[in-house]
Formats: structure tokens, sequence, C-alpha cells
């Protein structure tokens, strides 16, 4: 009897979730806030260092200086600014959506600080006599822009009045602004004053006043940012630049554009494969994905954080992993129809099995994910919380959200006598009198024997890797500034174009790049890299210029030596951090053979993302550290549901005993989870290939290393990691005594191969 109450229960959860999220996704969606590379703007990097000899810097100075930094952006009108304290010394400022680049890189790094001198050059009065506050652009009786000072005692002015008036006939008190910047800091730590010159009035009577007026050269948009300058207070340090990179607001643009449709394209193509593939089970997948995507918008809408390009890629990345669960829960669902189970049975015994799996492959991406958070940068913390936020989400939507809706229509009965619904057939359902276990079906790769083909795996990967490590001494990799210091200039173009084209715009400012590359569809990209690294002043000039020669602003990033160094022995850290925590993971859910065999295979995966790169030339950026330990942590999965399943079976064999055990125990765990395991890393393959064609041009290099990852990745885990583990358990065997020769292996290595 079929019970449509749980029918009604699931429409009316769905419709009301999916009210909800059509009520509130625009607004979630307005909510968000870009990052500089979606909407442009700019990041730099200071290594704040002492104003003054004997100066500490402790973290009370750099409060106070993030401080003082946060007035002067709000000179820029930028509404939320991002002022982070890095390490000892460090303050990292971004400002997405700042509409003039080079003001506010100039606002931000300069020393206003106002001197009144008499003419002898002895200071009389400077920036700290004037009120907190105290200065506001005005107009004098002519017209002219002026800016109004407010002073904090009107009995010292009329002092400096009457001191200069006596001095006829010189009596003139002389106004300076002494700007103190940071510019060619990456060649010298910081250039002197260097005093701009504002007025010299003549004093011709005392004046017992607590205000005076400064009129100048100057327009009404100086007038104002020297006021508000002057009002933001001086610095209370020196700030050099270490790093720095911006983005045009035409590339964030046209990057948000790209990868929008590129997310769109991908998981409308994982829809219809899951629909097609799992039937039934496989429109639930789809409806929980929509959900899963919605929350990881709320989430991050309430964690208040910044959505960058590799975001929105960890997003549609989150996109194949929540896939992952559903195909796991979905396969072990078929598997007990198969051996004669009914639709109810099945989805409760489907559901129990999958749970463990799914479990073990989030924990372990999520903990390369938090080594990411931990050791990466800006752009990489940012797909470090995004695929946090993913696979926590992923998790809650695909196993209690799918089995919250599936189970209602399961319950009701309505699929009863109805396999096909959940894609089995008929024929392929065994009689539950037959005594038939999920461990015992039969598979499509009955026939290939994975242990006995062992070594010829062993020999292909052992001849690639050292291809590899040849390659790598020969070529070397292809480091971009992140590592190697430098500048890097990306320019936009309205028209094509061509190499000597970008190579001559650079020579007008005496600039020569080592290497010129130009992409993009129709050619409008030029990237440009030079060893060395421009100052503000420079950055500046060839901004203003090339937006007016190409039609948009150009991309800048500039590393120092210092930063490039630290940024690398990072990466090495982090993934030696992750290997670490996935061996002491693994041996404690599995074995320590188990990890041991698990890490082998993802240095195995990185090794070959790295020789790829060093031989096909492609950039090694911070993005491309992001996709290794993303391999790292994601490649696992299909090792650990192999793993999984391996345990399973030991558990029914009770105690591996011979060699022959061994083999059959991988050998049977491997076939029954190879469906999966293609179809697990298909569904992310959709998605990154998406990204590929379809996404923006400075994400490409990650979606390659993705893509190159998971193919290597899925062949380590079902020829490699799988393999060892049958190496490091004979011998343990060996050692126990209980194989006592080597004779079973050879015999059993001697048999016919497939």
């Amino acid at each position: 009897m079929v019970k449509r109450s749980r029918i009604i229960a699931f429409f009316l959860v769905v419709l009301i979730i999916g009210s909800t999220m059509g009520a509130t996704a625009k607004n979630i969606l307005n909510n968000i806030k870009l990052g500089l590379d979606l909407q442009g703007g700019f990041e730099v990097l200071y290594e704040v260092k002492p104003a003054k000899k004997g100066q500490k810097i402790d973290k009370e100075v750099l409060a106070s200086t993030a401080e003082a930094l946060d007035k002067r952006i709000n000179v820029l009108g930028v509404s939320e600014p991002s002022i982070q304290i890095e390490g000892n010394n460090r303050i990292r400022v971004q400002l997405a959506g700042v509409k003039d680049q080079n003001k506010a890189r100039e606002i931000l790094s300069t020393q206003a600080n106002l001197t009144f001198r008499d003419a002898n050059d002895r200071l009389m009065m400077d920036g700290s006599d004037l009120k907190q506050g105290g200065a506001k652009q005005t107009f004098d009786e002519n017209g002219a822009p002026s800016v109004s000072l407010s002073l904090k005692s009107a009995d010292k002015f009329r002092k400096v009045s009457e001191e200069i008036m006596n001095m006829a006939p010189n009596n003139v008190l002389v106004i300076w602004l002494d700007f103190q910047d940071g510019k060619d800091s990456f060649k010298n730590e910081v250039t002197k004053p260097n005093p701009t010159y504002l007025s010299a009035p003549t004093v011709k009577q005392i004046f017992n006043q607590d205000s005076v007026s400064i009129v100048g050269s100057f327009t009404a948009e100086e007038a104002k940012t020297l006021a508000s300058l002057l009002n933001a207070g001086s610095l209370p340090v020196k700030l050099k630049e270490v790093y720095s990179t911006s983005v045009g607001a035409k590339f964030g643009e046209q990057a948000l554009n790209d990868t929008i449709l590129a997310g769109i394209i991908g998981i409308a193509i994982i829809y219809l494969f899951m629909i097609f593939y799992y039937r039934f089970p496989g429109f639930i997948a789809t409806v929980t994905l929509s959900i899963y995507i919605y929350l990881v918008l709320l989430i991050f809408d309430w964690m208040n954080g910044v959505l960058t390009l590799p975001g929105i890629a960890a997003i549609i990345l989150g996109v194949g992993m929540a896939v992952d669960a559903n195909i796991i829960t979905y396969e072990r669902i078929k598997e007990e129809i198969k051996v004669g189970k009914s639709i109810k049975s099945a989805f409760q015994a489907g559901e129990k099995n999958a749970f463990t799996s799914i479990l073990d492959s989030n924990l372990t991406t999520i903990l390369t994910a938090g080594v990411l958070f931990f050791y990466g940068t800006s752009s990489v913390k940012g797909f470090a919380t995004m695929l946090i936020v993913s696979i926590l989400m992923s998790f809650l939507t695909a196993v209690y959200g799918s089995r919250l809706l599936l189970g209602l229509w399961v319950h009701s009965g309505i699929f009863k006598k109805k396999p096909s619904w959940f894609g089995v057939k008929q024929s392929d359902i065994k009689n539950i009198a037959e005594n038939y276990d999920t461990l015992d079906l039969p598979t499509r790769f009955d026939k290939i024997d994975f242990v006995k083909n062992r070594k010829k795996f062993f020999i292909l990967s052992g001849v690639l890797l050292t291809a590899g490590v040849i390659i790598l001494l020969v070529f070397r990799l292809n480091l971009s500034i992140d590592f190697s210091s430098g500048t890097r200039v990306e320019v936009l173009s309205d028209k094509p174009l061509t190499v000597e084209k970008v190579e001559s715009a650079f020579k007008k400012h005496d600039l020569k790049p080592d290497d010129i590359v130009i992409s993009g569809d129709k050619k409008e990209i030029g990237a440009a890299r030079m060893i060395g690294v421009l100052s503000k002043d420079e950055i500046a000039e060839l901004k203003s210029d090339f937006k007016q020669e190409f039609g948009s602003e150009p991309n800048v990033s500039t590393v120092s030596p210092t930063v490039g160094k630290e940024l690398a022995k990072n990466a090495l850290i982090a993934l030696l951090i992750a290997s670490v925590g996935i061996i002491i993971y693994v041996s404690i859910r599995f074995e320590l053979a188990m990890a041991i065999a698990a890490i082998a295979s993802l240095l195995h995966d990185a090794f070959f993302m790295v020789a790829f790169f060093s031989i096909t030339r492609l950039e090694v950026d911070l993005t491309f550290i992001a996709a290794v330990l993303t391999i790292v942590g994601y490649s696992i999965n299909d090792t650990i549901v192999t793993f999984d399943r391996m345990r399973e079976n030991m558990h029914k064999k009770k105690r591996l005993k011979t060699f022959q055990d061994i083999a059959d125990v991988v050998n049977v765990s491997i076939r029954q989870t190879l469906t999966r395991s293609f179809n697990t890393v298909l569904t992310v393959l959709i998605t990154v290939v998406a990204m590929m064609i379809f996404g923006g041009e400075s994400i490409r290099n990650f979606n390659i290393a993705l893509f190159v990852g998971l193919i290597v990745g899925v062949y380590s885990s079902v020829f490699i990691a799988a393999s060892l583990w049958v190496v490091f358990k004979s011998r343990e065997l060996n050692k126990k005594g209980v194989i006592k020769t080597v004779k079973e292996k050879k015999k059993y290595s001697d048999q016919p191969q497939v």
C-alpha cells in the first residue's frame, strides 16, 4: 500500500525549502562581498619598520598602524577594506572595488606632515599642533581652493606670528608638506623626506586665533585629499612594500562572468549524468546539490567572507565532492538490491554501510584544507575557507538531506517492485534464497587480476617517475614571481595583441620583460614577467599609460625576494604536514600499512603534477600549490573507499593466512569499488573541464593542475595504493611466520595473466 502522506510530505519539504531559497537567494548574492580579483582593486603587504632609532615594533605599534591605515582608507571611500596584521611585523591591506588604485597606493603609504618654518628653515609648528580632525577643504575670498586648519593652541600661534613678524624684512611663514613614502622601497629602506612647498604668507600682524587657512596652487580635489590626510594623522612607523597585486576592473568583471558560466555548465552536466545513471536517486541528488550550493553561499554570507575566484572554484569543486557521497551511497543501495533485498531494506543497509567511507574521505579532505588555510596567503586562504565550508555542507546535504528526501519516497512503498527506478535491472537481482552477500556479487571487472599485474604498474610508474626526475633536472619549474620574486603585468586589450606590441609598450617605460605570453580567445590578454621589482611610482605610471593605450587598467603584481622564499618554504611545509596528518588519521582508522601506501600514492600524484608542469612550461604559482594540496586531500577519497571495502572483506575472511588471501581481498575490493571510483572522479572532472574551457585565464593553470591530478589520482588509487598494501602486508605476514616461504607468492605470480 502506497503511503501518499510521505510523498505529500516530500513535496511540502521541497516547496518550503525551494520558496525560501527563491525568496532569499538574490539578497544573499547581493550581500556577498567580492574579492579584488572579481571586481578589481589591489592588495599590498607591508613590512613595518621603525620610524626612529630605538623604536620597537610590537603588537600595540602594529595595531596603531593598522588604525592609521584604516583612517586613510576612509579618505578613499572604500566601504569594507580588509586590514590584517600578519606575524610580528607585517600588515596586509586589501581594497576591493577601489576606483583609483594609484591614488589609493599613494595615500596608504605617504607620511603627510605639515610644517611651519621661518625664512631660515627653523621649525616653528608642525602637524602635532593641529586639532584632531580639524582640517577642512574650503575656498578663499577669491574662490580659490584652500585648506582650513584648527589649531590646538591660539596662544602658541600668537607667539609664532609675533616672532615671525619681528624678523622683518624676512617675516614670512613658509608652509611645507613633508612627504615621506616608501617608493623604491624594494631597493632602499625608505627614501628621505620629499618636502612640497604650499605657501609663504607674509606675517604683518600678530594672530591671536586658533585657525589658519592655507591657499596653494592646488585643485579642490587636491585640497580635499590634503585635508583628509592631515586628519588621518601621520603613520607611527615606516612601511616597506614586500608584496603587491592589483586587478583592473575589466579583468575582474570578465573573470566573474566566465567563472559563473563555467560553473553553470559544469553543474548542469553533473545533474544530467546523475539522473541518467542513477535514475530517481540521481534526481534526489540534484535537489540536495541545489540546496548545498544555497547553504554554502548562505554560510559564507553569515561569515562575512570575501568571495574570490579560487573561492568560486572551491564551490564548484565542492559540487563534485558532494556528488561523491551520493554516488557511494547509491552504489551501496544498488548492491543491496542486487542481492535480493527489498527497496526499503536496501536503502537502510546502503545508507548505513556508505556512511563510514563518506566520513573518512571528508575528514581527510578537511585536514588538507585546514593546512591550506593555516599556511596559505590571502587568495589561498579564501579557497581553503570555501573548501571547508563546501565539505561540511556537502556532508550535511548528501548524507542527511538525501537520506531524508529519498527516505520519504522509499518508505511510502511506491518503489516496492520497481528496482529499475534505482538503475538496477531485474536480471541482475539474485534470489535471496541463494544467500548472496554484497561482498559476493560478481562485477564486470571480475576477469581483471589487479594484484597479478601489480609489477607492471610499478614498472610503469617507476619509469614515469624517473622520466619526471630527469625532466625536472633539465627543464626545472617555470616559477611565477610568487616564488622567484619580480614583477608580473597582465594586459587586457580591446584589440588583439602581439608580443611585439606589448614589448613596445614596455620599452616606452625603459622596461624589458623577460617573457611575454599572449592568450585569450581573441588574443586580447598579454602577460609579461620581469626579474626586477617596480616601485610604487613606476607602477602608477605604467597603469596610467597602459589604460590609455589598451583600454583598461593592467593587473600588476610584485613580490620581493624575501616573500618569494617564504612562500616556497610554506608550500613544502604545508605538503609535509598534510602528509603526516593523513598518515596519522589513516593509521588510526585503518592500519599503518594502509597509511603508508596511501601517502606513497599521494606523493606519486603530487610529483606527476609537478613533472607535468615542468615539461609543459606552465607557470607554477600559489594556486598550483592549492591544486596540489586539493588533490592530496581529494584523491585519497578513492583510496579510502577502496581501503574501506578491503577492511570489510578482511573482516569476512576473519584472518589473512596466505598470500592468496591478501590477493583475493585486494582484487575483490577493487572490482567492487571500481565503478564508483570512476564515477566520483568523472563528476569532478566534468566541473574542472568546464572551468578549463569556460573559466577565466587567472585560474586556468589551477584547473589544469586539478585535471592532471585527478587523472593520476584515480590511477594511483586503483593500481598503486592497494598493490603497495599487498607488498607491505605480505612482508608483515612473512615476519609473523604465517607465510613460511615465498613459494605461495611465486606460485601465484606464475599464473597466466589477464
